[in-house]
């Protein structure tokens, strides 16, 4: 049964995620870490509208994605779809990521669920990004559970080659659902890395926003805090690091 794009609660038409976020590594040496955040659920369409007082706690531009800063997410997201020969016909697109709040963001990964104008998905689209200041998306085409395979084309953990591939869980979001997100990077028959999202969302609201900036202060710093200080205890654990070949920028990303 397919289901058809959701209309989001709420003033503002998001919806906030407080989520948990896993990694465990199970080769060539075994480490884990979690950390708590919130993630935004938007319509590229209906973006929030905060009032001025609450717009340094969440930004959603451009320059922090795919494509041309001087054009618009959506416009972005669909020059890279057309590249990929997918017209979405003025589809709606919901997209799950970190907004630059107090003027700092990163995104390891931000999700795009593609829907045709009858609210039918047409596919699934995984923004990966790295500490290098790189980016690379995945075009998938999840089956009815949101399960979906990509073999691996970026350089992400500086601590394992660029082969392989992953086995994702990606299941559109639904308003009053759980938020279940897995991806395992598979190499040589073996789950060799996963990460996990888990959380529950509600409406997003002025009192929710800074409830969550609060609770999770400084929230996309810590991210990029707790990636560096996981490398560093896998080079003191003597795990050597991965030459890092050169990315081709995707053609699609950039402007037409």
């Amino acid at each position: 049964m397919t289901v058809a794009a959701p209309y989001l609660p709420g003033p503002w038409g998001a919806v906030l995620y407080d989520v948990r976020i896993a990694h465990v590594r199970r080769s060539p040496l075994r480490h884990s870490f979690r950390h708590r955040t919130y993630l935004w659920l938007v319509d590229l369409d209906r973006l929030p509208g905060l009032p001025a007082w609450l717009r340094p706690l969440a930004r959603f531009q451009a320059r922090d994605h795919l494509g041309d800063p001087a054009r618009t997410l959506r416009q972005n997201l669909e020059g890279y779809l057309r590249a990929n020969g997918i017209d979405l016909e003025g589809g709606r697109v919901l997209m799950l990521a970190h907004a630059r709040s107090l003027g700092h963001v990163f995104n390891p990964l931000t999700l795009y669920w593609c829907h045709d104008r009858a609210g039918t998905p047409v596919c699934t689209v995984a923004e990966v990004h790295n500490t290098y200041g790189q980016r690379h998306c995945y075009l998938l085409h999840p089956d009815a559970e949101g399960r979906a395979r990509a073999a691996k084309e970026f350089y992400v953990s500086p601590f394992f080659p660029v082969d392989g591939g992953y086995d994702m869980s990606v299941p559109q979001p639904l308003p009053g659902r759980r938020l279940r997100l897995t991806m395992h990077l598979e190499r040589e028959g073996e789950k060799e890395f996963t990460a996990s999202v888990d959380g529950r969302g509600c409406p997003a609201t002025p009192a929710g926003l800074l409830r969550a900036a609060v609770r999770h202060p400084l929230s996309t710093v810590a991210v990029s805090i707790h990636i560096r200080v996981q490398a560093l205890r896998l080079l003191a654990r003597g795990l050597p690091v991965q030459p890092r070949p050169h990315h081709v920028r995707q053609d699609g990303v950039t402007a037409p």
